[in-house]
């Protein structure tokens, strides 16, 4: 840990700061989670040891309930697996991602201590729980935790107090980092990373986190001079204030007085009203489709859970034919129904819609989101695919290429991300080449490749992505 030490900050307690001068792309460190596991949803879906989604897994013949890619998997978890192995195989059932976690914790703590390596920075013992300031209805599922978790321990492990377990069920509450699949695109399970921990929160801040080869790693988003404060976004940039800061108090336990939120930068952007030549709807026409979209969101949501992705697309279209009479490109909710109905589109096949409504809503994040924001690079990179496949080669290859920019400093060159973003580069690039010596032949050997090898369906939208590491309830 050479990069970073711990001190006081005025306000906020603990925090992390550089020990010599960073720039965009620099690694401050890597950590290990202390402990993770997968989410019950995916339990049958990742290797539990990997956390690689795999089509066919090994389920453990003793437990039946942990699944592994092959036997150098189930070898490689088998130290942390055993004491889990013999828990559920005598309590009888699998109990929930929570307590599988704690367990797992408490047995390494048991085991090694709080502190398992030099390069980690604070005890298990010494972080914050915040079980004091949680809501009642919050607590009430804590103490539920705790009285299943008491059942699950085993009677030969070392017995723990109900402040023990409750700590430990706390920090995972409002600690617990998500655990992305190898590709970093979908969140699969949690885990504990007491370094991070330590990382305060900034709504537009000068780090990123990123999960790459079961690591996390401190990314810097630009610049950062010796001895400045390091921060990281516990929720997504792209609400206003007042919504960033009910998420974090709630969450987190804490108010958001960071500059972005003290002076409500960008509130006006994402809330904003269409101007043509100085002239602006009224409020009432403004107020009239902002409460309209609301309910239009709620509806997509619904059917898009329910697999309707044909009354996804109708209810979009009619939305959005309202909104652009009336809302700004950068608002909110006219943002929210474009990244819907462009995923959904494109997973329809109907690409060229889903490409230019990909491209209005990269065009209204870049005018939100920092500049090297890791969600507005995979927006911009499914944006770049979307025109690509469309056939729109020269705006494809120049989407994929600033995409490549962002997530180069984001996810780093090893990223499985990156290295996809540079294929397609590279493939883009040459195509490009091709359309700008001759048109015609150009689309007439893409029309003939798709001929000879039908686009194939998209894996079907989903509502979890990587820029929301920091896990919610």
């Amino acid at each position: 840990m050479e990069s970073v030490d711990v001190f006081d900050v005025p306000g906020k307690g603990r925090g992390l700061r550089t020990t010599k001068e960073v720039w965009a792309g620099d690694v401050l460190f890597a950590e290990p989670s202390f402990a993770a596991v997968v989410f019950d949803s995916m339990a049958e879906h990742v290797c539990h040891s990997c956390f690689r989604r795999q089509p066919k897994l090994h389920r453990c013949g003793q437990c039946k309930f942990a699944q592994y890619c092959n036997r150098t998997c189930q070898r490689q978890a088998w130290e942390e697996h055993k004491l889990e192995c013999a828990a559920i195989k005598a309590y009888g059932k699998v109990p929930n991602e929570n307590i599988r976690l704690a367990a797992r914790i408490l047995w390494r703590v048991d085991k090694e201590g709080g502190i398992v390596s030099d390069t980690q920075l604070i005890s298990i013992d010494d972080l914050e729980n915040h079980v004091s300031d949680m809501l009642p209805e919050d607590l009430k599922d804590l103490k539920m935790d705790v009285l299943h978790f008491l059942d699950y321990w085993p009677r030969y492990s070392k017995p723990h107090k109900v402040e023990d377990v409750s700590h430990v069920l706390g920090l995972i509450n409002c600690n617990g980092f998500s655990m992305s699949d190898h590709r970093g695109l979908n969140a699969v399970g949690v885990g504990l990373f007491p370094n991070l921990c330590l990382i305060n929160h900034d709504c537009w801040p000068n780090c990123t986190v990123i999960l790459n080869n079961g690591k996390i790693e401190l990314r810097a988003l630009g610049k950062i001079s010796t001895g400045e404060e390091l921060t990281v976004a516990y929720v997504d940039f792209l609400n206003v204030s007042s919504e960033r800061q009910r998420q974090l108090k709630q969450q987190y336990f804490f108010d958001c007085t960071c500059k972005h939120c003290t002076e409500h930068i960008k509130d006006d952007l994402m809330m904003a009203a269409k101007e043509v030549d100085d002239n602006k709807p009224s409020e009432e026409e403004v107020k009239e489709v902002t409460e309209y979209s609301l309910k239009m969101l709620e509806k997509m949501e619904k059917a898009r859970v329910e697999g309707d992705y044909h009354e996804v697309v109708k209810i979009s279209r009619e939305c959005l034919e309202k909104q652009e009479k009336v809302l700004a490109d950068t608002h909110l909710y006219m943002l929210r129904v474009l990244s819907t109905a462009s995923e959904v589109l494109s997973y329809l096949q109907f690409i060229d819609e889903a490409a230019t409504y990909s491209r209005r809503m990269v065009e209204g994040y870049m005018k939100l989101y920092h500049p090297n924001n890791a969600a507005l690079g995979m927006a911009t990179m499914r944006a770049g695919v979307t025109h690509w496949q469309a056939g729109f080669i020269e705006v494809g290859h120049s989407m994929i290429c600033k995409a490549y920019a962002i997530i180069m400093i984001t996810h780093g060159p090893t990223h499985p991300i990156t290295q996809d973003l540079e294929a397609m580069r590279r493939q883009t690039e040459m195509e490009l080449r091709m359309f700008q010596q001759n048109e015609y032949v150009y689309h007439s050997m893409r029309e003939a490749a798709l001929k000879n090898q039908p686009m194939s369906m998209r894996p079907e939208p989903v509502e979890e992505g990587i820029k929301n590491l920091f896990r919610r309830k």
